[in-house]
């Protein structure tokens, strides 16, 4: 949509650094990089005929042009102290900021998220931030991004001495609910996401609550509480650390089985409890049926790194409470007794992953535990049944899986 703002009337800084910013991004194609200033305001919906649109007067306008919009986002973060009283606050309410910038103001300007403490790591202690920036920086994109310019209304940051919770006004979009906010992805502002993952500020479509999920559950906090309201939306976080030896089993298990993100944040769901049923697990990771929970678990049975119990939805999954004891974690040599059929799906996910590897790069992944004869008879087998394809001979002797296998 037009708005009665000349088309350069874009504030020369903001138009300055926004070319920049494309230009040195790897995720535009040179094509674009090569356009004028003039051509990526049309390019990026920014500008259009001898105006500027909303969205460019929103991310390039002067502070004036972008108030006259009476949707511009405007920011709060209020500190309450154990009282629930206010302690402090900080305000972004002079339009002065495009959302590309907001993003950073907040990050920088807000202290407590550069707070840290300390855990107890065997006979030392670790400093850990109070809050992982990534999760951050996401929450506030995500607010930014997805909240409704068509209506008025603050964004919040609450910071409580356990929490951190961010309140966008409107609701979520069609088809959004705090039950498949993992699965669910629509659109709302497509020209200003588009510029927030060109510039590189957020994921792939669909792809940000994902990213909140893995990194909280990895470091062995609570997944994220996602709430809505009449005209509101909320996200809660925690700020300390439930159960460190979470932390230590997910690093130590990713680092040896280059874990998927699926992978991990089950992993980090059943790690934070004494077991779910499927029924409980598929609720957790908000997923329907047997199929779509078998592919959330991945290959966290095979590793042994999840054990079950029980059959169909009576099935239930736990973390061995030997993963989790003391600080040097040590993972279980059950790899060495693997069936030779579990071996062979662990090449075949393997080779998935990384296509084209020698068998020494096969053998560093799946893990040391596994000879490198029992690994080559397994290679040898899949080559046999046509699943695997060997290029070369001997040592420089590359893996390939077959396609559609």
């Amino acid at each position: 949509m037009n708005s009665e703002v000349p088309r350069n009337s874009a504030a020369s800084d903001k138009l300055a650094r926004f070319v920049q910013e494309i230009g040195a991004s790897d995720r535009v194609k040179d094509s674009v990089k090569e356009k004028s200033s003039d051509e990526l305001l049309t390019h990026y919906g920014l500008a259009a005929g001898t105006s500027l649109t909303r969205l460019g007067v929103l991310l390039l306008g002067t502070a004036t042009d972008r108030r006259a919009l009476g949707t511009a986002p405007l920011v709060q973060a209020i500190k309450y102290d154990e009282q629930g009283k206010k302690v402090n606050k900080w305000v972004w309410d002079d339009c002065s900021l495009s959302p590309v910038e907001l993003v950073d103001a907040i990050w920088r300007e807000v202290p407590d998220f550069r707070e840290s403490y300390e855990i107890a790591e065997g006979l030392y202690r670790r400093s850990v931030p109070a809050y992982d920036e990534k999760v951050v920086r996401e929450l506030l994109v995500n607010a930014l991004v997805h909240r409704p310019y068509t209506q008025q209304g603050d964004i919040y940051l609450n910071l409580y001495p356990d929490r951190l919770v961010v309140v966008n006004p409107g609701r979520l979009p069609l088809g959004v609910t705090p039950r498949n906010i993992l699965h669910a992805s629509r659109r709302r502002n497509d020209g200003l996401a588009r510029v927030f993952h060109d510039l590189g500020l957020m994921e792939r479509e669909g792809s940000g609550f994902d990213l909140i999920y893995d990194r909280l559950l990895s470091q062995g906090r609570p997944a994220p509480v996602p709430e809505e309201g009449t005209d509101w939306v909320r996200v809660t976080i925690q700020r300390r650390i439930a159960k460190p030896e979470v932390m230590h089993l997910l690093t130590e298990a990713d680092e040896r089985f280059q874990l998927t993100q699926r992978e991990r944040i089950t992993l980090g769901v059943l790690a934070q409890t004494e077991g779910m049923t499927a029924r409980e697990l598929g609720m957790a990771l908000e997923t329907e049926g047997a199929q779509e929970l078998a592919v959330w678990l991945g290959r966290l049975q095979m590793l042994a790194l999840v054990k079950s119990v029980g059959r169909t939805q009576a099935t239930r999954y736990f973390v061995d409470p030997d993963l989790l004891r003391g600080a040097n974690l040590k993972l279980p040599t059950t790899l060495l007794r693997i069936e030779p059929h579990r071996l062979m799906e662990l090449i075949r996910e393997d080779l998935r992953r990384y296509p084209h590897s020698k068998i020494g790069e096969i053998s560093s992944r799946i893990g040391p535990e596994v000879k490198r004869s029992q690994l080559k008879r397994a290679l040898t087998e899949l080559v046999a049944l046509s699943v695997v394809r060997m290029e070369g001979k001997l040592n420089g002797a590359r893996y390939q899986l077959l396609l559609g296998k």
